[in-house]
C-alpha cells in the first residue's frame, strides 16, 4: 500500500514538470516569433526617426505622405510639406519612413 502511494505521488511531480517544460517552451517560442521580431522594428523605426533629415520623403501616423522641411530638436516636432505652401507641423514620434523610399526591414 505504501508503495501505491509513493509511485502515485512520484506520478503527479513528474506531470508538474512536464507541464513546467512545456510552458518554458510556449514561452521561449513566443519570444522569437512575436516579441523578438517586434522589439527589432520598433529600434529600426527609432533608428529612422533620430536619423531624420530635411529632404526626407515620409508619412505620419495620420496617414499624410510629404516631405520633411524643417526639424525643431528642441520641441521634437518636424514640419512636413504635404503639397504646395502648405507645411503642417507634426510630433517626431508620428513620422515614419515613406514606403516609396527605402522600406524598413521586415
Amino acid at each position: 500500500m505504501t508503495q501505491l502511494i509513493l509511485q502515485a505521488q512520484a506520478g503527479q511531480g513528474s506531470g508538474m514538470t512536464s507541464f513546467l517544460i512545456m510552458m518554458v517552451a510556449i514561452f521561449g517560442i513566443m519570444y522569437f516569433f512575436m516579441i523578438r521580431p517586434q522589439q527589432k522594428r520598433q529600434k529600426e523605426i527609432q533608428n529612422f526617426q533620430n536619423s531624420l533629415a530635411e529632404g526626407s520623403e515620409v508619412f505620419t501616423s495620420g496617414g499624410i505622405y510629404g516631405t520633411v522641411k524643417k526639424i525643431d530638436l528642441a520641441t521634437q516636432t518636424v514640419h512636413v510639406k504635404i503639397a504646395d505652401n502648405v507645411v503642417v507641423k507634426v510630433d517626431k514620434s508620428c513620422v515614419f519612413q515613406s514606403p516609396s523610399a527605402t522600406p524598413l526591414q521586415k
